[in-house]
């Protein structure tokens, strides 16, 4: 990995900022934490890990209060249901120059952080993991129906979201300030979000970098297309108006998120 601009060193203030999001996450957490605080270890600058804690109602909270790692993990609490509200508030909750979002299931392998970060530390702003990227490599990508909705979803949104093939991929990085700026304006709570939140960058003239992944399906979506068809409609409909308007000044942060770092860290 090349070096980052005024790299500090493992040990000092936190470079990268993840966060992940999680709702009803206790079985696919742990695993997930212990491969993504393995990873952080081994880059050359410090990392931290926000998990954003949303509404769960199983043992996810009391896991991340509970952990102990090679990198610090903390616990953010986000009432509003959602995974948009709860990247939203992970993301304002963040101070890093270089933030961004995966998965709880850590379904994309993230051996694509090293290309994300050196990208970042490049100068580009916004770099997306892509399953449609000619070299990414995908594993049991679900039923053929869930597949074939992805690809009218992504036809349909295109032209809001850079361009990019593939906007659910749920590994996604920024520069920290932009990244905070574009949180404050997203206004989508649901599984869209992903798309309102590209959108925000394209406005500020920030081109998003796509790159391949390897993304193994992970049992355990809490996404359904016979339950959400309807709500994803309803939010594209809201994004795409909102892209057609202009752009007002970004709104100021909504409490969203209450922290806690009692009982979780580095051990």
């Amino acid at each position: 990995m090349g070096r980052f601009p005024d790299e500090a060193g493992t040990d000092g203030p936190a470079r990268l900022e993840i966060v992940v999001p999680a709702r009803n996450e206790a079985r696919r957490l742990p695993l997930g934490l212990t491969l993504l605080s393995e990873r952080l270890r081994a880059l050359p600058v410090a990392a931290e890990v926000i998990v954003v804690d949303n509404a769960s109602t199983d043992g996810t909270a009391e896991i991340v209060r509970a952990w102990h790692g090679p990198v610090p993990v903390r616990l953010l609490h986000c009432a509003r249901p959602g995974k948009g509200a709860a990247v939203r508030a992970g993301l304002l909750a963040t101070g890093a120059p270089y933030v961004g979002f995966c998965d709880a299931d850590m379904a994309t392998d993230l051996a694509a952080l090293d290309r994300a970060l050196n990208l970042l530390a490049a100068g580009h702003p916004v770099v997306v993991g892509s399953r449609r990227h000619p070299g990414s490599v995908v594993e049991g990508y679900g039923q053929p129906l869930r597949r074939l909705g992805a690809i009218a979803f992504n036809l349909a949104i295109r032209d809001l979201a850079g361009w990019i093939a593939d906007t659910q991929c749920g590994f996604k990085f920024f520069a920290g300030p932009l990244a905070r700026e574009v949180a404050a304006e997203l206004r989508t709570t649901g599984f869209a979000f992903d798309v309102e939140l590209l959108m925000h960058c394209v406005r500020r003239g920030a081109p998003i970098t796509d790159i391949p992944v390897i993304w193994r399906d992970v049992p355990g979506s809490t996404f359904s297309l016979s339950r959400h068809s309807l709500d994803v409609f309803g939010e594209l409909v809201r994004i795409r108006r909102l892209g057609a308007a202009p752009r007002a000044a970004a709104a100021a942060p909504v409490a969203l998120a209450l922290p806690e770092t009692s009982g979780s860290g580095s051990g």
